[in-house]
């Protein structure tokens, strides 16, 4: 099929080569523009823009796609259909009715469940015992289109950024697979109820609550790695809360219990297992006290 690829992180990219791979016509990519990053803050492309790039593919970037003039050039490509995986944009009606068999998205969740902006984040922050890929029809509502297919896993302890590559190879072979065979997946209208919407992470989320009960503590820990990172502070530093376990031992919320760094919650304690200090690498809490004091029955914010 002729095709055109729009995303924009990492996430995305293993789909554009497996679309790549599979014979597929890429007339074009369309992705985020550059963004500053870095020290120097020079602009850098995204991760599919340079996936692109790589594979001579031309690579567009508009800033929004409701000028007339880019709806009247993406029309220009004479698609078979769109790929969409975290493209990032809003894609206006012309932009969605003009390739003859319209736009599929690589959704990050098992629709109608966590319709939105943060799917992965907001399973893992639930409590969800599984997740999954949902290959659908885009329509003018948010992730509201006809299911072609699904693909299931459990969430089973995973960070967001261990579930996100997952899922991103999943997709991968998924949207192949679809595209590969349209005519085997007959769209089926997303059921009516179990609707959730995934909101975008707010970086204040990432605070570790402990009034909450440590399980609930823990899962904030698992969504927020790798970004934005869980958090506590203590003496003016943000510390980084990458990998813990829960335990029964009880205390006041939020008070360091143990030199092991154990803090209590709610109900029950978290332990923290691998942790951050602004600037430095990722540690052991036994190696972030020999050189940052803690004691025993503080309260952390």
């Amino acid at each position: 099929m002729r095709i055109a690829f729009m995303g924009t992180p990492e996430f995305a990219v293993p789909t554009l080569d497996a679309l790549h791979e599979a014979g597929h016509e890429v007339a074009a990519v369309y992705s985020q523009p550059p963004r500053p990053a870095g020290r120097g803050k020079g602009l850098r492309p995204s991760p599919v823009h340079q996936r692109a790039e790589e594979l001579g593919i031309e690579v567009r970037t508009p800033v929004s796609l409701r000028d007339a003039a880019e709806q009247q050039a993406f029309a220009a490509l004479g698609l078979d259909a769109a790929v969409v995986a975290a493209y990032g944009l809003i894609l206006p009606k012309p932009i969605l009715q003009a390739p003859s068999h319209g736009c599929l998205n690589l959704h990050g969740s098992i629709l109608p469940r966590w319709r939105g902006a943060a799917p992965i984040q907001r399973a893992i922050l639930a409590g969800d015992e599984r997740t999954g890929i949902t290959i659908m029809g885009m329509e003018r509502g948010l992730d509201t289109g006809p299911m072609f297919a699904v693909r299931q896993t459990e969430i089973d302890g995973k960070t967001a950024g261990e579930l996100t590559q997952e899922l991103a190879q999943m997709g991968a072979a998924l949207m192949a697979e679809v595209l590969g065979n349209l005519g085997a997946y007959p769209p089926e209208p997303q059921p009516e109820d179990g609707v959730t919407y995934a909101s975008k992470i707010e970086k204040h989320e990432a605070r570790l609550d402990f009034s909450q009960p440590a399980e609930a503590v823990e899962r904030q820990v698992r969504a927020f790695n790798p970004s934005p990172g869980a958090f506590f502070e203590h003496g003016g530093e943000r510390i980084k809360v990458l990998a813990a376990l829960v335990d029964e031992a009880e205390g006041e919320p939020g008070t360091v219990l143990d030199e092991q760094l154990s803090i209590a919650c709610g109900t029950g304690s978290l332990i923290p297992t691998l942790v951050q200090r602004a600037g430095r690498g990722a540690m052991t809490p036994a190696e972030l006290l020999r050189g940052f004091t803690i004691p025993v029955g503080t309260k952390l914010a």
